[in-house]
């Protein structure tokens, strides 16, 4: 009985690994490799981009097209230029033109735009001149096109300015926050801070709570707790914008396992969610705690801690924050489901959480895994 457990787990993980795969380059040549390190795809391609709707694009003599993840032509390169696939549509360029296409390549009209933009998330930008409106993937206008900016949708909202005003807007383009303020954050949990005039305060639907001295307002990324400044000084806020640490920090970070980076002089340390330092200030550089439960931090190089403190993966590495072809807005320090982007000497690479190497190999270039459907 253990032995079939075992074997359907590891089937299951195997599985579930199948299913990622990170663009690398490999001399002259980009291919994909998957979570045990293996080639899925070999280094083929004079270049090519990350897997996006289950597909990605490659050039294959001076054209475009798309793979799947088995490496074989979905759509034939015949593209000058191509973004990436989100709902089933992409943008891409033929002959100076930039029109859309589905996942069989032909081409799929939408309403006038000055320019066709990405769908991120199923919805995509249309422009009119100097205002701004939404579609969906289906060509139907989710909002017209009257607003002076919309900004890329995050986690299925989007900051939209309308008169000069700051509100949030779904995307079924219904306002979840009225455009009434001078500024605004991230949606986060249904609340956002915002500003009015000099004002700061956290935004609840209608309702407007000023935060006491505050003069700005980092967004709320991993917790209910976000940091702000008050005189110069930094310190953290609840989402009801009461200060639950004061503001006495010169360099804070996001708290994320219940513990944040803050500077102390030159070094970094972390402290708990009572403002006590529980990592004494001892790095050059400290980054955020992923869900993994490891942070980058500096000594010469990057290394990582646990949530004791403890340094478990060697200061060796350098690290980034996007990559050098990311599609990607959020911080991609640190691990990600186990594995973090690291440079070693000359080479890119990932490594697991106990500081081994995928595969046993470096790369000229990595990309984060990303999912490539069933």
């Amino acid at each position: 009985m253990k032995k079939l457990l075992f074997l359907l787990l590891f089937t299951v993980v195997q599985f579930t690994f199948a299913q990622e795969l990170a663009l690398v380059k490999e001399g002259k040549n980009f291919g994909y490799i998957n979570k045990s390190g293996s080639y899925a795809i070999e280094p083929k391609f004079k270049n090519a981009k990350n897997f996006s709707d289950g597909l990605a694009a490659a050039i294959e003599g001076k054209k475009w097209g798309f793979i799947d993840k088995t490496g074989n032509w979905v759509i034939q390169p015949d593209f000058d230029d191509v973004k990436y696939f989100d709902s089933g549509i992409c943008v891409v360029a033929k002959d100076k033109k930039w029109f859309y296409i589905n996942k069989k390549g032909a081409v799929v009209e939408m309403p006038a735009s000055d320019k066709p933009f990405d769908f991120e998330d199923g919805v995509a930008f249309i422009k009119r001149g100097e205002k701004t409106g939404l579609i969906n993937a289906k060509g139907q206008i989710i909002l017209e096109s009257e607003y002076e900016m919309i900004k890329p949708f995050q986690d299925g909202f989007a900051r939209i300015k309308k008169n000069g005003k700051w509100g949030i807007v779904s995307k079924a383009g219904k306002f979840v926050i009225k455009p009434e303020y001078d500024d605004i954050g991230e949606y986060y949990q249904n609340l956002t801070w915002a500003q009015k005039g000099t004002t700061f305060g956290i935004v609840k639907g209608d309702k407007f709570k000023e935060i006491e001295g505050a003069e700005k307002v980092w967004d709320f990324l991993f917790q209910n707790l976000t940091y702000a400044k008050k005189g110069d000084k930094l310190g953290f806020i609840d989402t009801n914008g009461n200060w639950v640490i004061e503001p006495k920090f010169d360099k804070v970070r996001a708290f994320n396992k219940n513990l944040a980076p803050v500077a102390v002089g030159k070094k970094w340390g972390y402290i708990n969610t009572k403002g006590e330092m529980v990592i004494e200030p001892q790095f050059n550089d400290a980054d955020v705690f992923s869900d993994d439960g490891l942070a980058p931090v500096k000594e010469k190089n990057w290394g990582f801690i646990d949530t004791s403190g403890k340094l478990v993966i060697p200061a060796d590495y350098e690290i980034t924050a996007g990559g050098l072809f990311s599609l990607f807005r959020k911080n991609d320090k640190g691990f990600i489901n186990g594995l973090s982007r690291v440079k070693y000497k000359k080479g890119w690479g990932f490594i697991d959480k106990k500081g081994n190497i995928l595969g046993d190999k470096w790369y000229d270039q990595v990309e984060l895994f990303q999912k490539v459907g069933k």
